[in-house]
């Protein structure tokens, strides 16, 4: 068989795992709409409405008909980018997920910066002195990262560093002082800050995203520290690193420039789902410092019980997750030629 038509066949093969995926969790949100304690119906019209008034609703949400022909109609809206009203808004779902989106992406882009720029010389440090103090050290950081629960770190963080040390911003995204002053054009605060020349602005927002950030990194590098660890023992465990050494490589040279290289395809994936992880999983964090974006508005969602809302939730995390798989392979190929 042809290369040309091994790379057709291996892509047909990818997309259509990505369909059967999509299908299946286009499947999980809708189910989980339909089993979640909370009626739709009743969050619409009130406790007091009356009977004839929730049939009515009732059959205008299409909940009469049964659950496989309401699952096709659920296809044909999300497939044409409706996912119905916010209960809890007034707004369509998707304009009010647009619009809380950049401020999670903005807090996990800076933690996921954190996480590896600390994780990764961390976990090299471990491996390379393996069973010696500079490794019990990191192990045991990584281990309060990994046990101690986002809410109760980020409570004791703002009593400490926020309400008795003055050094960072409090809850929000920036000084209550600020808040309008800025248009926004991206989402990203700190960007349309800088683009309005509001350099105020712009470190009142480094200010408060300072602490949330740390806290999420240092989270997401406990994860990190022990993935590269464990790479790194097994590269260093290869005939390939005795021999560099035998001709004449430095530690560094041997450690940085061979045994690294060779887990950077891993640790690919790793940074990849622990940045979807930060995207979808910082909800007690954003509870925790009044952060305007997508975990808060999941939570304020789950609480009233507006489904249209927590079901694109859903949806959405499994599209993150999947795309950054997808991002994974072609970051394979980039950075390992025998993958391509």
């Amino acid at each position: 068989m042809s290369p040309r038509r091994i790379r057709f066949y291996g892509a047909a093969g990818q997309i259509g795992t990505i369909a059967v995926t999509l299908l299946g969790l286009l499947l999980l949100t809708f189910f989980i709409g339909r089993l979640m304690p909370a009626d739709p119906v009743r969050a619409i019209v009130g406790e007091d409405a009356t009977r004839e008034t929730y049939e009515q609703v009732y059959r205008s949400l299409g909940l009469d008909r049964p659950l496989w022909e309401q699952f096709f109609y659920y296809l044909g809206d999300v497939f044409t980018g409706n996912f119905g009203t916010s209960i809890r808004t007034g707004q369509p779902v998707i304009q009010d997920i647009l619009h809380v989106m950049p401020a999670t992406i903005e807090l996990a882009t800076f933690a996921i910066l954190i996480g590896a720029g600390l994780g990764i010389p961390l976990g090299v440090l471990a491996a390379v002195n393996k069973d010696r103090w500079p490794d019990h050290v990191v192990r045991v950081f990584s281990l309060f990262g990994h046990s101690m629960p986002i809410f109760w770190t980020g409570m004791i963080a703002l009593i400490v560093f926020y309400a008795h040390l003055g050094l960072v911003g409090g809850s929000g995204r920036m000084d209550q002082f600020y808040i309008g002053l800025v248009e926004e054009r991206t989402g990203f605060l700190l960007i349309d800050s800088l683009m309005a020349g509001e350099m105020d602005v712009f470190w009142s927002a480094v200010n408060h995203i300072i602490l949330p950030a740390a806290l999420l990194g240092y989270s997401s590098s406990a994860y990190i520290t022990r993935m590269t660890r464990s790479f790194m023992l097994d590269q260093l465990g290869q005939e390939y690193v005795t021999t560099a050494r035998v001709k004449g490589l430095s530690r560094s040279q041997t450690i940085w420039q061979h045994a690294f290289i060779n887990i950077r395809v891993q640790l690919v994936t790793i940074i990849a789902l622990a940045y979807g992880s930060l995207l979808e999983g910082a909800v007690l964090i954003e509870t925790v410092f009044a952060w305007p974006g997508f975990g808060q508005y999941l939570t304020s969602n789950l609480i009233t019980g507006d489904m249209n809302a927590v079901m694109t939730c859903v949806l959405i995390v499994g599209i993150i997750f999947i795309g950054l798989n997808l991002l994974s392979d072609v970051l394979y190929r980039i950075f390992d030629p025998r993958t391509r």
